[in-house]
């Protein structure tokens, strides 16, 4: 029996999940939660075999939830779910572990797909998902292997590089040092190995890792 986490913050997703589900003998939706914390504790408390994870929670991204699963759990297999058919969510989901990706007009065919795609030990994602990624990189190998990996404060400096703010005024609103702030700007200049602001403000929107 393969026992699934649905984590989504939308009733209706996990009850549209549990209805399309319901006639699969060999899988079980063994529970779900509404936010991350709710799935952490979950976790922590049973095993699970397949997390159906939302890339949109309201107190943690899927992102960097399912980065922080795979710090004490390497076993249980991770698909993303989302609205969003976008190349640089879906190759930071499978850079922080995640094992499918997809798209929540899903039919019950394809979750079924995907479910026993990654329970095989595969990669499974949706074609709508999978098309988009190959028109911009060809290959997901290309893709996961490129793009470097980016912690959440990272990612937070990042976009607001992106939305015009200076080094002072991030660190008046994310309440850190200037000294801080800086850091992080060389580590993100190192990692797109960007010799300026500019040009690692380029990169991150050609690979839409910024909005």
């Amino acid at each position: 029996m393969i026992r699934i986490l649905v984590i989504d913050d939308h009733p209706l997703v996990t009850g549209g999940i549990t209805t399309m589900l319901s006639g699969a003998a060999d899988i079980h939706i063994a529970g779900s939660a509404l936010t991350a914390r709710e799935g952490l504790a979950m976790l922590a408390a049973a095993a699970y075999d397949i997390i159906l994870l939302d890339i949109s929670l309201p107190d943690m991204d899927g992102l960097s939830l399912c980065g922080e699963i795979r710090k004490s759990n390497n076993t249980v297999k991770i698909i993303g779910l989302t609205s969003a058919n976008d190349s640089g969510i879906i190759t930071q989901l499978l850079q922080r572990g995640g094992n499918g990706y997809l798209l929540k007009n899903m039919d019950r065919s394809e979750l079924l797909e995907a479910i026993y795609t990654v329970w095989e030990g595969r990669i499974f994602l949706s074609k709508a998902a999978n098309d988009t990624i190959l028109e911009q990189f060809r290959t997901v190998a290309v893709a996961t292997s490129f793009l470097p990996v980016l912690t959440r404060r990272e990612a937070e400096i990042l976009q607001l590089l992106n939305e015009g703010l200076t080094g002072p005024g991030i660190a008046k609103k994310l309440f850190l040092s200037p000294y801080t702030v800086e850091t992080h700007r060389k580590n993100l200049m190192q990692k797109f190995n960007a010799s300026n602001s500019q040009l690692l403000l380029k990169l991150a929107r050609d690979y839409k890792l910024v909005v």
